[in-house]
C-alpha cells in the first residue's frame, strides 16, 4: 500500500476511535438505529379514517376532505377544523362523516360535529354505533426537538385510492404558530388575528406531507401514542405544485390541545 493510502487509513481509524471516546465521555450523543415501523403501522392504520361528506344525488356521492383518527371510546374522531366543511346553505342534504376502505371501494359512516376549535385548527366528531379501534394520546409537553416521529394518513386523498400511507418525520423545531414577518405591511389578516390571541407553539417536522394529510396523527413510532395532528404544509409555489415539489416542511398541532378539545364535549 502506498504511504499516502496508509496515512489516510490510519487517519480514519483515529477519527473513529476519537468518536467512540467522545460518545463514551458523554460529549457526543450515541447514534441510535431508526425504530422499526412494521409492528406499529398496522395498529395505527386501524384507527386512521378519511373525513368527508355524502350526498346521495351528487356525483361522486362521497367527497374526501382530509384525514382523521379515532380516540377515546372508539367513537371520537379528531381532525383539522378546516377539513370539516361549513354547514351547507343551499338546501341540499349533505352528511358529514368518515370514509373507510371497503374492498376496492369506500364506504361512508355518518358523524356529528361536536366541537370546532378554529384557534388550534382542530375538530371533534362523534360517531354512533360500533366503536372503532382507538389511539392513545401522549403528552406533547414532553416532546423534544430531534425526536423521531411518524405520521399516517391519506396524502393524496382518494386520487390514489383510500390507502393509508406512513412517513417518518423528525421534530425539527418547536416554533410559534405565527410566522415572522419583516414588517407590518406584509402581515395578512389571518396573521393579525393570530397575534391578537394567546400565542402557542406548534411542531415543525422535517418530513413531507401532502394536502390530504391534514388531520393525520403524528405519533411516537415506539409506542404509537399520538403527539400531534398534521396542520399545514409549506409547499414550493402554489397548491398545484404540492405533488411535484413538496417542501419537506410540515407543521403539527401538539396533542395536548386535542385533550383540551375533548374535555369540551
Amino acid at each position: 500500500m502506498p504511504f499516502r493510502n496508509k496515512f489516510r487509513s490510519r487517519r480514519r481509524c483515529v477519527g473513529s476511535l476519537l468518536a467512540v471516546v467522545a460518545v463514551a465521555a458523554g460529549t457526543l450523543p450515541a447514534r441510535s438505529m431508526a425504530t422499526d415501523l412494521r409492528p406499529i403501522v398496522p395498529v395505527i392504520k386501524r384507527s386512521v379514517v378519511g373525513i368527508g361528506t355524502f350526498e346521495r344525488t351528487r356525483s361522486p356521492s362521497i367527497i374526501f376532505t382530509g384525514t382523521g383518527f379515532v380516540v377515546g371510546d372508539g367513537l371520537d374522531v379528531i381532525t383539522n377544523a378546516h377539513v370539516v366543511p361549513a354547514t351547507p346553505t343551499d338546501g341540499k342534504i349533505v352528511q358529514l362523516g368518515i370514509v373507510l376502505p371497503d374492498g376496492e371501494g369506500v364506504r361512508f359512516r355518518p358523524a356529528e360535529l361536536v366541537t370546532r376549535d378554529t384557534e388550534h385548527d382542530l375538530a371533534h366528531l362523534r360517531l354512533s354505533g360500533t366503536p372503532l379501534p382507538a389511539l392513545e394520546l401522549g403528552d406533547s409537553d414532553k416532546v423534544e426537538e430531534g425526536q423521531e416521529l411518524a405520521l399516517t394518513g391519506f396524502p393524496l386523498a382518494m386520487a390514489l385510492g383510500l390507502h393509508a400511507a406512513t412517513h417518518r418525520a423528525t421534530l425539527a423545531a418547536i416554533t410559534p404558530i405565527v410566522r415572522p414577518s419583516i414588517g407590518a405591511r406584509s402581515l395578512d389578516p389571518r396573521q393579525i388575528a393570530a397575534l391578537q390571541r394567546t400565542p402557542f407553539n406548534i411542531f415543525q417536522l422535517d418530513g413531507t406531507a401532502y394536502p390530504g394529510n391534514s388531520g393525520s396523527p403524528v405519533y411516537d413510532p415506539a409506542t404509537g401514542k399520538v403527539l400531534g395532528v398534521i396542520n399545514a404544509v409549506f409547499v414550493k409555489g402554489l397548491k398545484e405544485t404540492a405533488i411535484t415539489a413538496p417542501s419537506g416542511i410540515t407543521y403539527a398541532v401538539p396533542s395536548n390541545h386535542v385533550r383540551d378539545l375533548l374535555r369540551k364535549k
